[in-house]
């Protein structure tokens, strides 16, 4: 069994069953995403923990994980989309950290299940990670040979003005910086 990485480390269900919650049973375990290669391998352990039941419903009656899973509407309080370890992939092969990922996901309200078409605009729009929106407006124009190499001693650069106006073309989200 292939294990994932990265986006699902910290993914976990509590799988029941909406017939043991309608006798009043909670009945469940935790089962963490990144255990399993695939969703299928995820169903056949779901339907191993409650092999009691014929022909089970089950029920994510909880659910860890990152907020972008969520965002995305990949899972709710009842529903884990089966696309998910797809989208994982996806996540995972890119050149890209999940924290960026996410961090242009939530700058560009993208919540789709269409994640490669997420990829591909992040590779064209993405800058850098920064700790501020001054350091970054520094760095944008000295790459781009706007500020002269050798400036007077008495000339001064409002970096603070300059980054609330460079911002109206960009967008951040957790010091990670893109073009909008």
């Amino acid at each position: 069994m292939a294990k994932l990485t990265n986006c699902l480390d910290t993914f976990s269900i509590y799988v029941g069953t909406y017939k043991k919650y309608n006798e009043g049973s909670i009945y469940g375990e935790w089962l963490n995403l990144s255990d399993y290669s695939n969703y299928d391998e995820l169903l056949q352990a779901m339907q191993e923990l409650h092999q009691d039941e014929d022909d089970p419903e089950f029920m994510i009656q909880d659910y860890e994980c990152n907020q972008f899973f969520i965002k995305q509407k990949l899972i709710s309080e009842c529903h884990l989309s089966t696309t998910i370890y797809e989208i994982a992939e996806q996540i995972n092969n890119s050149d890209y950290d999940f924290e960026v990922i996410e961090a242009y996901a939530e700058c560009m309200s993208y919540y789709h299940k269409d994640v490669s078409g997420l990829l591909d605009n992040l590779s064209d729009s993405y800058y850098g990670e920064y700790s501020s929106d001054e350091d970054f407006a520094q760095d944008i124009l000295e790459q781009e040979g706007s500020i002269p190499e050798n400036l007077p001693s008495y000339i001064y650069i409002d970096w603070e003005a300059t980054a609330r106006h460079l911002m109206y073309d960009y967008m951040s989200s957790n010091g990670y910086y893109f073009r909008n």
